[in-house]
């Protein structure tokens, strides 16, 4: 396979993965739906970046170690179900708290930074996802890749994960999204935290599992 039908292959099964539901999409659209446009696009490129850290691990080949270092990568397992589980607490408990809008300039921004890191972490939280990063490259990449792969490869996987959940953004922060939100807010918000929990149990209770 040429290389450069390889990196095509890498970039459609990534964008396949990315589009797979699981809790990162849960919170861009809600972040999106719930607080702004905005917050949900800085989430969005909490994910993308994200993304790229789990991509570089891929091309490092430090994916290896995950799997062949199993009490790391089920204490990483763990680690990041007890997260999704905190998240998931998080939101529950704000479920019943009336939306607030921030008026303020620097408070925006600040609520746009926390919407960054939010979507940084819980993209960081699932390290089966570096698993999968890892396998694809493994599979599809060749074993001596030219140079211009490590240039091109970071910023081709910002843009498909950044370019999939800035859709999933720019779709649920609009008006009617945004009007059933705030009818059904408490209920919504369960519902994303009790989604963000299973997938956080999951994690949890399938650790001992090192297999895909």
């Amino acid at each position: 396979m040429a290389t450069s039908t390889a990196v095509i292959a890498i970039l459609v099964a990534l964008m396949l993965g990315a589009m797979s539901p699981g809790p990162s999409f849960v919170l861009v659209a809600r972040n999106s739906v719930g607080l702004s446009r905005a917050d949900g696009l800085a989430t969005a490129v909490g994910m993308g970046v994200g993304g790229v850290i789990f991509g570089g691990i891929a091309l490092a080949g430090l994916y290896t170690l995950l799997t062949s270092v199993e009490w790391l990568y089920i204490t990483l397992k763990i680690a990041g179900g007890v997260y999704l589980l905190y998240l998931a607490y998080k939101i529950w408990r704000g479920a019943n708290s009336p939306l607030v809008v921030d008026d303020g300039a620097i408070l925006h921004r600040k609520g746009v930074q926390r919407s960054f890191w939010l979507g940084l972490t819980t993209q960081l939280s699932n390290p089966k996802t570096a698993i999968v990063y890892g396998s694809i490259f493994a599979s599809l990449l060749p074993q001596h890749p030219p140079l211009w792969c490590y240039i091109a490869l970071p910023p081709l996987m910002f843009a498909i994960e950044a370019g999939w959940y800035t859709l999933v953004a720019i779709c649920f922060s609009s008006r009617r999204p945004r009007e059933i939100y705030l009818r059904s807010k408490k209920w919504v918000d369960r519902l994303a935290s009790t989604a963000i929990a299973a997938l956080g149990l999951r994690l949890i209770l399938t650790a001992h599992k090192t297999g895909l």
